[in-house]
Parts: structure tokens; sequence; C-alpha cells
């Protein structure tokens, strides 16, 4: 346990962020999810909301830095290449 005053309000900080942090990715993991999904349907009006919804959501978690931005964006590119097969096929 931290001692010093400093210490103590560095550690509260940190509870804080890594609450905050944990229902990010939280929301990031369900709006994959939800958009695997709905490219697992084939849906493809569906799968257009989703893959929107879950887009949103990595860049913002991306830019608050939950996660990494490069993280984010590959997890973008390959739920948008999923979605392409499936509106080309």
């Amino acid at each position: 346990m931290a001692n010093h005053k400093s210490a103590k309000k560095r550690a509260r900080q940190t509870i804080k962020r890594t609450e905050r942090n944990r229902h990010t990715r939280s929301r990031v993991k369900s709006a994959v999810k939800s958009a695997r999904s709905a490219l697992a349907e084939g849906d493809t009006a569906e799968t257009a909301t989703a893959l929107r919804t879950a887009e949103g959501v990595l860049r913002r978690a991306a830019s608050k830095g939950a996660i990494p931005k490069k993280r984010a964006s590959r997890s973008i590119s390959r739920l948008a290449k999923s979605q392409n097969r499936l509106a080309s096929s």
C-alpha cells in the first residue's frame, strides 16, 4: 500500500482509470461480437449497422487510449473486409 500522499493519489487514479478502461474494452468486445454474429447470419443490412456501431466504438476506445490505435484499425479493417466479402457473394 502507498505511504506518501502523492502515491495514494496515484493509486486512486489508477483504480479509476482501470475501471474506465475495463468498461470501454467490454463495450468494444460486445460491439465486435455483435458485428461478427451479424456477418455469420449473412444479413447485409444488419451487418452494415452493426459494423458502423463497432467502428465507432473501436475508434472511440482507441482515441481514449483504452486499446492501441493500430489494433482498432486492424479490427475495423478485418470487419470491413468480411463485410465486403459477404456483399460480393
